[in-house]
């Protein structure tokens, strides 16, 4: 039996919305179609920057 894994809808709503602002961000200042694909990717993937950019600021 596979095991219930116990999500926060509201970290999911947050999540998305993010995702959205991201991919509308990214792909609107992209000058090209591969550029926008590569902003797509990029929206996808946006906490994996905000966490480093936040441990860079942090670390002494």
């Amino acid at each position: 039996m596979a095991k219930q894994v116990n999500t926060n809808p509201a970290a999911n709503a947050v999540y998305g919305l993010g995702l959205i602002g991201a991919a509308i961000y990214f792909i609107s200042h992209a000058t090209t179609f591969w550029l926008g694909v590569l902003g797509f990717l990029k929206a996808i993937v946006w906490p994996v920057f905000l966490v480093y950019q936040a441990f860079g600021k942090l670390a002494m």
